[in-house]
């Protein structure tokens, strides 16, 4: 395969490696987490997203709390969930609900995403911001991480959320430069780095985070570079998973990064200047994201 070509199909029925295989987790305390989400009528990526962790996160009594509905207004190539160009009207109570939720779970550190919402003029960002609100207001000694999209560029609606002061603020790269038109939507290289360094000023005291997709064509120069771009803006934590195909309606797998080549991005990242990079072929962008906060603040600590 050519990397004019990097989205060439590949024999969907090979057997997954063995480093993939997994043993499934405690069906009890799994239903526990699901019950609840269920029962408030809250949406996760974990879930919608076909997130191969749902399982073992839900047995922790932990989740990430997608915001903003179930439906997309774009359709990325990697993402398996729903899209349209008209969603649902918002949920007025999902803020309240997901408080409810993070408080019944005993959640010290609370991981909030969204779907994109380009038909509302903010993006959905005063939403996101009511459901902090009504977080910190339930859950005073709660911790939030927050995952946003790009606001089509609406830098107004972005600051609305960096206003709230998260302790974590997350916007994946997603993948390499060269990747970027066919693996997202709308979303930029550019734009994404944009993001990370504006979010990184307004946010000084607050850790910045983004993560990288591997498996789908990239190359190690291509990765090396996107690493470096993360240093250089200051971005404190950084994900790197093996991508997985969700559906056939989506990308198709290049390649089957080892535990070893994930190893070797881990120190190599970490070379570079990055302060935490976690790194694994079920790494995903909130997978462990409570222990990963409270490594890097007590890395951090160390280092005053």
């Amino acid at each position: 395969m050519t990397k004019d070509n990097p989205l060439q199909i590949i024999d969907q029925k090979k057997t997954l490696p063995s480093w993939l295989h997994r043993k499934l987790p405690n069906k009890e305390q799994y239903s526990v987490t699901d019950n609840l989400i269920n029962e408030k009528m809250l949406s996760t990526v974990c879930e919608e997203a076909k997130c191969p962790n749902r399982f073992e996160c839900y047995s922790k009594k932990t989740a990430t709390f997608l915001l903003l509905g179930s439906i997309c207004t774009r359709a990325c190539g990697f993402c398996e969930i729903g899209f349209s160009k008209a969603p649902p009207a918002l949920d007025p109570c999902e803020g309240k609900k997901v408080a409810e939720s993070v408080k019944t779970l005993g959640l010290k550190h609370a991981v909030l995403t969204q779907v994109a919402r380009d038909d509302l003029n903010d993006g959905g960002a005063s939403s996101i911001v009511d459901t902090i609100r009504e977080i910190r207001k339930m859950n005073p000694n709660t911790t939030i991480e927050v995952l946003t999209s790009d606001f089509h560029g609406n830098i107004d609606a972005l600051e609305m959320i960096l206003n709230e002061k998260p302790e974590i603020f997350n916007y994946n790269l997603e993948t390499v430069r060269r990747l970027t038109p066919r693996v997202r939507h709308k979303a930029t290289y550019d734009r994404t780095l944009f993001i990370l360094k504006h979010a990184k000023k307004m946010l000084p005291n607050s850790f910045i985070k983004s993560g990288i997709m591997l498996g789908l064509g990239e190359d190690d120069e291509e990765i090396k570079q996107a690493l470096k771009d993360l240093q250089s803006l200051g971005v404190n934590i950084v994900t790197m998973g093996q991508y997985m195909r969700p559906s056939r309606k989506k990308l198709v797998v290049k390649e089957y990064v080892t535990p070893e080549k994930f190893m070797f991005w881990k120190t190599t990242g970490e070379k570079i200047g990055i302060p935490y990079v976690y790194s694994g072929p079920y790494v995903r962008s909130s997978y462990n994201a409570s222990a990963v906060f409270e490594d890097l603040k007590k890395k951090h600590s160390t280092c005053k």
